[in-house]
Order: structure tokens, then C-alpha cells, then sequence
């Protein structure tokens, strides 16, 4: 059974989330925030990277799915979070995992059917995908639809016959 971890980056709260990919569908392991305790931004990537480290040591998941970078009006937020993903990716693929990128957009389709969905519509189907009552955190939410994203992909390229999704 493969396992996979979302991340969705940020630089004060880093969301994570593991799921298996499960023969009757995905399976919850864990979720949570990574959150950062610093104004010191090179001392918050090294949190984000040490977080991620110690998720990936604990559990063992097979592949880290992430959630790309988006442009955003203000250029100092976008570098910031890019960086924050950056460290979520080394902190990965230090422990040896496989890591596989995947635009909010694509997100919102694979879980919503729609590209523009709300992101309230995204935690609405990561809860009933899983068959969650608890309200989950945002930023662990949007971790656990990137993880379910990538299972959609790996899914559809095995029905077709086809490889799985490349890595970037």
C-alpha cells in the first residue's frame, strides 16, 4: 500500500498529511501544522525542513506530493513561500522520498471537479472523502487534497495504462 504526503508551505504554519492509498479508498494516518516559533525567517525554514524530516522518520510515507507556488500580488509574500516550500521539499527528499508538484488549481479539480473551486468546497471533500466528522485545520486540509490529488493522478495514469505522475 502506498503512502503519501501532503504538503501545503507556508512560512509561520507548513500543513501536513498522510494517507494511504487504500483498495476501498484513501485512508486518514495523520495530519497537522507544522508552525514555526521565530521571526527569524532562515530559522523558520530550518523548522519547516526539521518538521517535515521527523513526519516523514515517524511514519514512513512512500511519496511527498506538494502544492506549487502560486504568484501572488506581493512579490515578498510569493519569495517567501517559496522558500518555505523549498525547505518542505529538502526535508522530503533528505529522508528519501519521491516528490511530485501540483498546482492549487488541479487540487481543486481532482477533489472538487472544478479548477476555481472555493476552498471551503476543498476542505468540504477532503472530510467526506474521508469520512471525517471533525472540522480539520486549513492549512492541514489543504495538505491532506494535495495528498488526495496525487492518489486521483496515480490513479488515472494507471487506468490508462500509462506511468505514474512524473516527478519535477
Amino acid at each position: 500500500m502506498t503512502s503519501i504526503l501532503g504538503v501545503d508551505p507556508g512560512s509561520r504554519c507548513t500543513g501536513y498529511g498522510i494517507i494511504h492509498d487504500g483498495a476501498k479508498g484513501p485512508v486518514l494516518v495523520t495530519y497537522g501544522c507544522i508552525r514555526t516559533e521565530t521571526d527569524h525567517f532562515p530559522e523558520r525554514l530550518k523548522q519547516i525542513y526539521d518538521g517535515i524530516y521527523q513526519v516523514v522518520r515517524q511514519y514512513r510515507p512512500n511519496e511527498l506530493a506538494i502544492e506549487q507556488v502560486f504568484m501572488s500580488k506581493n512579490a515578498d509574500s510569493a519569495l517567501k513561500l517559496g522558500q518555505a516550500r523549498g525547505a518542505a521539499i529538502c526535508g522530503g527528499m533528505a529522508a528519501g522520498l519521491p516528490v511530485y508538484e501540483y498546482g492549487a488549481r488541479q487540487v481543486k479539480l481532482a477533489l472538487v471537479g472544478k479548477g476555481s473551486a472555493e476552498k471551503s468546497q476543498v476542505q468540504h471533500m477532503v472530510r467526506f472523502l474521508l469520512g471525517l466528522d471533525e472540522v480539520l485545520p486549513a492549512d492541514a486540509s489543504d495538505a491532506l487534497g494535495v495528498a488526495m490529488c496525487h492518489i486521483h493522478h496515480r490513479q488515472t495514469q494507471r487506468r490508462a495504462g500509462l506511468p505514474g505522475p512524473g516527478r519535477r
